[in-house]
Order: C-alpha cells, then structure tokens, then sequence
C-alpha cells in the first residue's frame, strides 16, 4: 500500500493522530478487514506497536475488534469516524469549558489574580509592553485590551480592517456602551461595506471618515496597540502589533487624535 505523505500529514493534523495512527488506518480502509501482522507489514510499522496503536484507534472510535481468532480489525467508514471525531471534539471542548468556567469561583484563580497584582505593582510601566505576532493573536489581544476599557477607546483603522473589527468587536462594543465607555473610531467610510457595517455600530460608537492611514487603538489613555505594517501588503500569519501600557505615550497620541477629529466627518 502506497499512501502519500501529503495525505498522511493532512490526516494527522485533522484527526489528532500520530504517524503510525494514521499509517494503521490507512492499511486498513485499503483492506476493510486485517490482522495486526498483516496491518503491519502493510503499513511498515513495527509488529510490537501495532497492537498498541490499533488499540488506541479503537478507543477513539476508527477501528472495531472483530470476535474470533485470529483477532482481526474492522475498518469504521470515514465518513462515520468524521462524525464520532467531532463529537468526541465537541465533548472534550464541552467540558474544558465547563473546568475553566468552574475555575472563574474558585480560589485557585483568586491565588493567580493576587499573584499579578502583586507582581505588577514590582514592574516599571515601561516593561508592560510585548510584541504580538500574527493577526489572530493580534486581535485575541486587541479584543482583551478593548474589553477591559473603563473610559474609552480611541481608533484608528483601514477600510478593510474597520470591517473586521466590527465583525470581531461588535459585541465587546455593546459591553463597554452598557458601561458608558466612550467609542470613537475614523476611518475611510466610502464603501457601501463600511458604511454597512458603520451602521451595525452606529448606536454604540461615534464613527468618522478619514482618509489618513494608520492601524492603532488607544484604550483609557492608558494602553495602547498599533499595528507597524499594512494590512493591504501583508499575509495575515505575518502581521505584526506592538502593544504598551504607557500613559504618558497613550495620552499625548490621543491628544494628536482629538486635534484631527475636529477635522473628520461625521457618518450618519
């Protein structure tokens, strides 16, 4: 049996299976039903792993035990294993959430919560500062930063990444009108998908045009995340943001701020 690494690579990533795991499987859907011996010579693994391996396929639901002997092994149809896979998935996701949801009123968390605060209060505000990499962790961070707002939070975005963020923050932006946080956010508004999307947030932040180019988010004149590329000429794996928590820096870029939005329009 020849299977391609390209295939047992993909297999592995989407299954959560390791090298042998899926060289197993494999073996067996091209027989329907083997002998570990035979499953081994068919997918080159070692004879002694072979039953461990066909074990641990077993308990995850992509091979059955047949009764009898020799022992032989039974191929689960994959469209089958697709779905006891994400059930499994959706199970042990279920259940992550509910230990950390658990966590949130015990005192393990009180015990992490004291220990940051005490440690920070150690720190020079210049050390808050870190390098995030990638727009996905960009944004989880920029999300974080933005949820925890008190006062405000001032933006400044592209066109396309004005569309993200009220994709990603439009519920986060509903919080923070309830707490009375003040939103205001400029932008290039001169497509009909920005001003589509304006209007989902129209009640909850102040939005203005501007054709000025920069990607930062000013929260409470205290913290602040800009991004140091554009986003129009860089692969979202390689994006990059630089967070700090400087108020003197913060409160002096949002008076810079407030001077030109004087200046922008008002979208209505």
């Amino acid at each position: 049996m020849i299977v391609k690494d390209e295939l047992l690579s993909k297999l592995r990533r989407f299954f959560a299976l390791n090298l042998y795991e899926v060289k197993i499987w494999t073996g067996l859907l091209s027989r329907g039903v083997a002998t570990a011996g035979e499953l081994s010579d068919i997918a080159n693994v070692p004879r002694s792993r072979s039953y461990d391996v066909l074990e641990s396929l077993e308990r995850k639901g992509f091979v059955i035990m047949k009764l009898g002997k020799p022992i032989k092994y039974i191929a689960v149809p994959p469209t089958e294993v697709v779905e006891r896979v994400k059930k499994n998935m959706k199970q042990e996701a279920d259940e992550r959430i509910s230990r950390l949801e658990d966590l949130k009123s015990s005192d393990v968390l009180h015990e992490l919560t004291t220990l940051h605060t005490q440690g920070v209060e150690l720190i020079e505000p210049s050390d808050l500062s870190g390098s995030l990499r990638g727009r996905h962790n960009l944004y989880s961070h920029l999300e974080l930063t933005v949820r925890n707002a008190d006062k405000s939070v001032t933006i400044l975005t592209t066109p396309q990444e004005f569309l993200r963020k009220v994709e990603g923050l439009k519920p986060v932006f509903e919080k923070l009108k309830k707490k009375g946080v003040k939103i205001r956010i400029a932008a290039p508004i001169n497509t009909k998908e920005a001003r589509d999307a304006m209007s989902e947030i129209s009640n909850m932040a102040e939005v203005r045009h501007t054709d000025s180019k920069g990607r930062f988010c000013i929260v409470d004149g205290k913290e602040i995340v800009f991004m140091v590329l554009d986003d129009q000429e860089v692969h979202p794996t390689y994006d990059v943001g630089i967070w700090v928590n400087t108020p003197f820096f913060a409160s002096t870029l949002e008076n810079l701020f407030d001077h030109a939005w004087k200046n922008m329009k008002p979208m209505k």
